[in-house]
């Protein structure tokens, strides 16, 4: 009898330390710890490096877009956070034979979380590694906002999140982060993953959030930094259009401009970057961006123009959907 109490007393105080932590792990709605670890500093510090010189320009299948991969699987090695296409193998080869002719061979880069309940549902977050090279009188166009400011940012969301894992908060839902080549020649690479060799099924893919170009303020909003353009968070899923809304009151209260996202808007900015080739196949998409600038596609894209505290907010702020998004109960529906 004496050994059965003894039995029962561990049982009873395993399962409790099991509720415990259960319990534990649902109060964590608010994950501002793992937001925090988003900053200015680091993003600058990365962007330096991503929009130097060294990487002359980034243009799809040339030497310098090849050190722009090494980069950012090097971040990933360095946080332990590993590949879903096999250990080491970071890239996603995109052979020349279907890019536009005279490119060479390029890659997009993938890494991502697997999720602790719903592994097989997966959450898209993408950005453009690529840019437009040097021009022809030997000037670099570095890139740092096209889409260097999308690249770091996704960096960043991804350390965010392993930070939360590591904490024992893992999301419900695998986070898949994305960055594709080709997209200034046409949004290649982002349709290589969708038409060609989704690493996971596009029907298990329950939304893509894009970023690209996030680190400016663009002529309409000067002086007032504090928004950013949505496109495409109605187009399919109204469910997505207001928890995008309800996450950004709760954490920032931007001003969410919704320009480019009307249907009769001129810009069509809503089938220029990648987030299209997700929303093709019925897949909810936003699609984050600050608009133009008198430096976009210029040699003067530089570093130094960056607002390092709002692309650290904005960043933040994809953060905090991609966290609901992948611990809600259900998965955001279409209309």
């Amino acid at each position: 009898m004496k050994i059965l109490a003894i039995f029962i007393s561990a049982a009873l105080s395993i399962s409790s330390c099991s509720n415990s932590q259960s319990k534990n792990r649902s109060v964590i709605t608010n994950p501002e710890k793992y937001a925090k670890t988003i900053t200015a500093s680091e993003l600058k510090s990365m962007l330096y490096t991503y929009a130097s010189d060294d990487f002359e320009g980034r243009k799809t299948g040339e030497p310098g877009q090849k050190k722009a991969i090494e980069f950012i699987k090097d971040q990933y090695v360095l946080e332990g956070i590993p590949s879903p296409i096999s250990d080491d193998d970071y890239f996603q080869e995109i052979p020349a034979s279907f890019l536009p002719n005279g490119t060479k061979d390029s890659e997009n880069v993938l890494a991502y979380i697997k999720g602790s309940e719903k592994p097989e549902e997966v959450i898209v977050i993408s950005a453009h590694l690529d840019h437009i090279g040097i021009s022809r009188n030997g000037d670099i166009n570095n890139g740092a906002d096209d889409d260097g400011s999308g690249t770091v940012a996704i960096i960043e969301i991804a350390e965010a999140f392993k930070a939360a894992s590591k904490d024992g908060f893992t999301p419900k839902r695998s986070i898949l982060f994305l960055h594709v080549s080709g997209e200034e020649l046409g949004l290649y690479g982002s349709r290589y993953y969708t038409d060609v060799d989704p690493v996971f099924p596009l029907e298990n893919t329950v939304a893509n959030l894009n970023i690209d170009m996030i680190g400016r303020v663009d002529p309409k909003h000067e002086g007032k930094p504090n928004y950013l353009y949505l496109i495409g968070s109605d187009k399919l899923s109204t469910e997505l259009h207001n928890m995008s809304e309800e996450v950004n009151k709760k954490h920032f209260n931007l001003e969410f401009d919704y320009t480019y996202n009307a249907d009769d808007d001129p810009n069509r900015f809503y089938y220029r970057s990648d987030h299209y080739n997700f929303a093709k196949h019925n897949i909810p998409v936003i699609f984050y961006f600050n608009g133009t600038h008198e430096d976009y596609h210029k040699p003067t894209d530089t570093p130094d123009k960056i607002n390092y505290s709002i692309l650290e907010t904005r960043a933040q702020l994809v953060f905090y959907m991609a966290w609901e998004l992948a611990n809600r109960d259900e998965r955001v529906k279409l209309d």
